[in-house]
């Protein structure tokens, strides 16, 4: 079971909760236990008694906002990561409910996280239930409940832990914003190619493909035609 960072009691008002993750629906903050006063204990809790997946941030348990297009979204940049690493061998990749612990009391979920071998300890995935590890790569798939102060937060928070790249996806402008850091981006679009860099030398995905319609099916079966049609 992973360490327990106890938080200092703090009384959260509504206004203070807006001020410092935006206008997020109020539903995503969890009021048992009050504000202020939540562990890892009840990250752990949250998953396991009531299948919702709560981030941990200042003593705050924090919803994740995903819908089922996000989910999807985020599912298939997962399984081409694994595609790649299956051929390359860098690492590993966690998905939506892979818990890390980016610092004491701080516990993070991005959507699709790669972690290099030199970055697991002793060249293995840690069992404990809220992994103390740093991605070098984060992904988050961008839904309606997501607020930019929410995310600028995420982004400080990433690049302070020691993350190397942020992939910011964004499905209704069809575009994935690349952070090197909080402040400094790249904005990959249609017809350009989302590249793995130097943390992922030789994958690509072209953002054309990414955000194409799921669900749809080419005539006389086979694999979900790729089609240019824009998300409702």
């Amino acid at each position: 079971m992973a360490s327990v960072v106890t938080q200092p009691e703090t009384t959260w008002t509504a206004a203070d909760l807006f001020e410092r993750f935006g206008a997020i629906p109020l539903s995503r903050i969890r009021l048992a236990p009050p504000p202020g006063t939540a562990t890892e204990e009840d990250v752990i809790a949250a998953g396991e008694h009531e299948d919702r997946l709560c981030e941990l941030v200042d003593g705050i348990l924090v919803e994740k906002a995903m819908g089922t297009y996000e989910s999807w979204l985020a599912g298939y940049i997962l399984h081409r990561v694994w595609s790649h690493l299956e051929k390359s061998d860098l690492g590993i990749a966690l998905g939506a409910d892979g818990m890390l612990r980016l610092a004491p009391g701080l516990v993070r979920i991005p959507d699709v996280s790669f972690i290099s071998w030199e970055r697991l300890p002793g060249g293995r995935m840690p069992t404990d239930s809220i992994a103390r590890l740093v991605p070098d790569l984060a992904v988050e798939v961008l839904s309606e409940g997501n607020t930019p102060q929410e995310m600028r937060r995420k982004l400080i928070d990433y690049f302070t832990a020691g993350v190397r790249r942020v992939w910011l996806v964004d499905p209704r402008a069809r575009e994935v914003r690349v952070y090197t850091s909080p402040e400094h981006c790249e904005v990959v679009r249609a017809p350009a190619v989302l590249d793995g860099e130097s943390l992922l030398p030789g994958f690509t995905l072209p953002v054309e493909q990414l955000f194409r319609r799921p669900g749809q099916r080419r005539p006389g079966g086979g694999s979900p035609a790729e089609g240019r049609e824009d998300h409702a």
